[in-house]
């Protein structure tokens, strides 16, 4: 049984610091990451009010964000239906200070395009003092374009700008009381990654295996729109978004590569390609020390565990995945976790990267400074459990190919470390990695 709230204390300790204050304040993060659990739960600590909106006609929204608010509050008396936008922050003013918190705001924004501007008169000249209002969505895409473009009306009035993100490794581990020493943990987390909605799925002492079949193969699969409902999210349309996941989901990383699978020019992509990068749906990587303005070598890979199982995994073998045996689907889902564990472990090391040039490629790449000097340090990383013999091998072998590269003249030697599932054992270090990626 998964438990219901788990380890947002960053995030709760932001909000109340936040309400003291008062202001404008805008939560985003993608779906199923848990914000409208979070925004709920610290709601009903400091007794704020939450309304969730819907897709519709603006009238129909005002109507429904009032009926939300009005019960939240335990309003009595008549109950004043507003017309317009300005009217509808109008009764929050008059209501009196609190917080309050507007969840999937895009939406409204959808279907009246003016509103922003709206909330920015209500901001400047209307809200009382004291009065906390929370904006919150999905849509990383327009939560980016309504609080972060120069151009936009919100542009600078928003006293933070709250992500909730994916949560971590141990967090997951504690949320569904498995070990996180054990490498089925990794397994089944490499599955569902950071997002809590998914960890519903996870049943003790189920196996990965087990897991996907309930996720993404069974009768109906939760996951098998959810795809489709992302892209919606992002207002992302057509077939060629979903053909570039697909294609990237089966191996193809080079735009070059990308544009071939999809048998169209790699021009015709630049827009697709920086759509899904703006949604987090894709990352975009260059190798470790060049510069995106100057380099044109670039990988994009699928940035959620999850999605990436979906087009690594469940797409190109649904029709077949019923007729193999235990073996060979154990071993589909290991080709998919050696990857996870790979990016999960450079998204601990900020500033680090991958490198590759020509047939050499090194998996993590960082420097550290220590005592005023600086030394790059070379990660390998191997899903499973590496003998001595072999992590000779590959540290001589790593040391060598990085002195031969671009980067091992740049930098000089480097420190090889090989990482592999054995380091789930280390505790400690498990903590500082996992803090590194919450912060």
């Amino acid at each position: 049984m998964v438990e219901d709230f788990v380890n947002r204390s960053l995030e709760l300790s932001e909000l109340t610091a936040l309400a003291e204050r008062g202001g404008l304040v805008a939560v985003y993060g993608r779906r199923r990451v848990g914000k409208s659990r979070l925004l709920t739960r610290w709601l009903e600590t400091c007794g704020g009010q939450y309304a969730q909106a819907i897709e519709g006609s603006p009238q129909m929204q005002m109507e429904q964000l009032r009926r939300d608010l009005r019960e939240g509050a335990s309003a009595e008396g008549p109950e004043l239906t507003p017309r317009t936008w300005v009217e509808f922050f109008e009764l929050l003013r008059l209501e009196g200070p609190r917080a309050v918190c507007i969840d999937e705001f895009p939406y409204l924004v959808l279907a009246d395009p003016s509103l922003p501007s709206v909330v920015q008169r209500f901001v400047d000249h209307r809200m009382p003092k004291g009065m906390t209002l929370i904006l919150a969505g999905s849509s990383m895409r327009m939560m980016h374009d309504t609080f972060l473009n120069r151009s936009a009306p919100l542009f600078g009035r928003a006293a933070k700008l709250l992500p909730v993100r994916p949560m971590s490794y141990l967090s997951f581990a504690e949320a569904v009381g498995d070990a996180p020493t054990a490498r089925t943990t990794f397994e089944k987390f490499s599955l569902v990654g950071g997002v809590p909605k998914y960890w519903e799925f996870v049943r003790p002492r189920a196996s990965a295996v087990e897991l996907s079949e309930r996720l993404f193969f069974g009768f109906a699969p939760y996951f098998g729109e959810e795809p489709a409902r992302l892209l919606k999210d992002e207002g992302i349309q057509g077939q060629n978004p979903l053909s570039v996941l697909e294609a990237v989901g089966r191996g193809a990383a080079k735009p070059s590569e990308i544009a071939a699978r999809l048998g169209t020019a790699q021009s015709n992509l630049t827009r697709i390609f920086e759509a899904l990068v703006d949604a987090s749906l894709l990352t975009k990587e260059i190798p470790f020390g060049e510069s995106s303005r100057t380099t044109k070598r670039v990988l994009y890979r699928i940035a959620d565990p999850a999605l990436r199982f979906h087009f690594h995994v469940y797409s190109p073998h649904r029709t077949r995945w019923a007729h193999y045996d235990a073996e060979e689907k154990a071993r589909l889902v290991a080709t998919h976790v050696g990857p996870v564990f790979e990016a999960w472990y450079r998204a601990a090391h900020p500033g680090s990267g991958r490198y590759w040039e020509g047939e050499r490629e090194f998996d993590v790449v960082r420097l550290e400074t220590s005592r005023g000097k600086t030394r790059p340090i070379v990660s390998e990383l191997k899903w499973g459990e590496i003998t001595k013999a072999e992590r000779a091998r590959l540290e001589e072998r790593t040391a060598l190919a990085w002195a031969a590269s671009a980067p091992g003249k740049k930098y000089g030697p480097c420190e090889v470390e090989i990482v592999d599932s054995t380091l789930l054992k280390d505790a400690p270090r498990m903590k500082r990695l996992c803090a590194a990626q919450e912060g």
